[in-house]
């Protein structure tokens, strides 16, 4: 649709300046263009309301007007135009949908829904990026699904890509593992255990610690001495990340991630006195307490703490230095951090402080804030042992699609690998469902559920497509149909495939892989609509097969393409 609201914006400039002697930008017009609800009142509509203060005329009669002014000269792709009321309201042409739209989708060169508004640029993101030492769980699934999902939206609009798992591997959480190791650990236990008791013993340092405070002076002294080349704890701690790495390349690739760095926390200290000497010299740092901070109190926000009273660093010295290294490094446009919205405050802080720095390219970074999630109402925390892992919410997904495989179809090949793309699947598309920002309850068994608005029932729709595709002898030309009538469902699923370069476009500009989740449940609805009231192998008439079968392609197409962007694998038979 994006071609044809242009093409009526830019009638619409001249209708305007014919009728009204008026002069408007076409870009202008287009921002007023919608959707009407009501599908008798035309594919396009523009509510003449926003025109009558600069045109000084009522809605109707603008909207008569300008019909009248367009009955000559209507825009390409346009079948009929109507004016009701304060509305003018446009039909795209079937000939334009059956013939024009899919001759983008199957025959361009140019992938369908792709741009090349990013050619050129290059944007870092920074995603994922779980603590070691602590496995994942489903408060990390968010970070990791949108920050992928972006970088796939990204590359799509022809952006260049560079994607960080910016690990947790540096901290006082080093001082707390260490502590614990020397206090209840053995190298037996980790290596059999691995992450999982890594995990058991942060979680008894914290429960000891309550009844004995000096544990946290422990740890601080230990990280300390971490910071300060200790080779023991050095060599701890890389022991530590080992493991953990391991561990989470199992998940990374069951979700088909991979990323082009994993330099962590632990990368930039020795990057960050340059930096802090920078915040002296530009008479930034003030001290406060034995501590170090940016006053930021002008800005609206609390101070921002760079080194600790005993002069170790905490988190926004080591994400500026980072940040300069990324930039260095990368020369990025964009670089996006995507973490949970309660850590919008710490990004608040970085940037002004990044500012105030003088660093030009302040204004390029973004924080794109998700909302928590919880179980059952519950928070989670490592330190409490109150989480969900993933990898068994995972096993528990791909487990209830191998019972349904063996229940339904026996015979299917690559059964496992396809239980387990539909089970991550599941679970993925669940979570991109709604807003980011929106806080989630995670339910189990709606995660699980496959009927309705779910991960399998769209990854079902795409194999029913390969399934069709499959009994027919190739997808046959446009020049074996001509001014083909289309029906109902034919013209509402042409219509939904229209949309998809749209959506491609606010999910950028928004940040927001939902909009691309919900354009594939709209898809799949059209689709299955059509598959039901349309024969399309034995459809009545050649031009009607050949016409039905590249719809069918152009749905595949579309649909393996939107489950991508979502971090979706799209198994052909299930």
């Amino acid at each position: 649709m994006l071609k044809i609201k242009m093409n009526i914006a830019e009638a619409l400039c001249g209708a305007m300046k014919r009728s009204f002697s008026a002069d408007a930008a076409a870009a202008d017009i287009y921002e007023m263009l919608e959707y009407p609800p009501d599908r008798d009142m035309g594919d396009i509509a523009l509510p003449c309301f926003k025109l009558s203060k600069t045109l000084r005329k009522a809605p109707p009669v603008i909207a008569q007007s300008l019909s009248d002014e367009l009955a000559e000269a209507v825009p390409d792709g346009v079948g009929k135009i109507t004016s009701f009321g304060g509305y003018l309201n446009f039909t795209v042409s079937d000939g334009y949908l059956s013939d024009n739209l899919l001759r983008q989708i199957l025959d361009s060169d140019k992938q369908y829904g792709s741009s090349d508004e990013g050619d050129g640029r290059t944007v870092v993101l920074d995603y994922s990026s779980p603590n070691v030492a602590k496995p994942f769980h489903i408060g990390h699934l968010g970070t990791t699904v949108i920050g992928h999902s972006l970088k796939k939206i990204h590359e799509f609009a022809g952006y260049k890509c560079v994607g960080i798992n910016h690990l947790g591997d540096w901290g006082t959480q080093f001082g707390k593992l260490i502590t614990a190791y020397r206090m209840w650990g053995s190298e037996e236990s980790i290596e059999k255990g691995g992450i999982d008791e890594l995990v058991s013993l942060y979680v008894k340092f914290h429960n000891e610690a309550e009844l004995n405070s000096e544990l946290n002076d422990n740890a601080r002294a230990e990280f300390t001495k971490l910071e300060n080349g200790d080779e023991e704890n050095i060599k701890l701690r890389k022991w530590f990340v080992d493991i953990s790495l391991k561990e989470y390349e199992k998940t990374y690739r069951q979700l088909d991630i991979e990323f082009d760095s994993y330099k962590g926390e632990s990368f930039y200290t020795d990057k960050m006195p340059e930096q802090v000497e920078r915040l002296r010299e530009k008479h930034l740092l003030k001290i406060d307490d034995g501590a170090s901070i940016v006053d930021l109190e002008e800005y609206g926000m609390p101070p921002c703490l760079i080194l600790k009273r005993d002069g170790s660093t905490l988190y926004p010295a080591r994400d500026i230095a980072a940040a300069v290294y990324r930039k260095r490094t990368y020369d990025f446009d964009k670089c996006i951090y995507v973490t949970s919205s309660g850590q919008s405050l710490h990004f608040a802080q970085l940037f002004k402080v990044i500012e105030l720095m003088g660093y030009d390219w302040y204004d390029r970074l973004v924080h794109v804030p998700y909302g928590t999630v919880s179980v059952n109402g519950e928070k989670l925390a490592t330190r409490t042992g109150n989480v969900v892992l993933l990898k068994d919410l995972f096993e528990m997904a791909i487990e209830k699609v191998s019972v349904l495989i063996e229940q339904k179809n026996q015979q299917l090949e690559n059964k496992e690998e396809v239980a387990e793309a539909v089970g991550v699947g599941a679970v993925v598309y669940y979570y991109l469902l709604n807003s980011r920002i929106k806080d989630i309850s995670f339910k189990l068994e709606d995660a699980l559920s496959f009927e309705g608005n779910t991960g399998p029932y769209a990854q079902y729709t795409y194999a029913r497509a390969c399934s069709i595709l499959s009994k027919t002898d190739g997808i046959p030309s446009a020049d074996e149909y001509s001014g083909f009538a289309v029906s109902a469902p034919e013209r509402e699923l042409l219509r939904v495939l229209s949309f998809f370069p749209e959506r491609i476009k606010y999910a950028l500009a928004e940040y927001e892989p939902s909009i691309i989740t919900r354009y594939i449940y709209e898809l799949c609805s059209a689709f299955n609509k059509f598959y039901h009231d349309c024969p399309i192998v034995g459809a009545e008439t050649a031009e009607q097969k050949a016409f039905r079968i590249r719809t069918v392609a152009a749905v595949k197409n579309v649909l393996g393409n939107a489950l991508h962007l979502i971090c979706m694998r799209t198994p052909e038979k299930i």
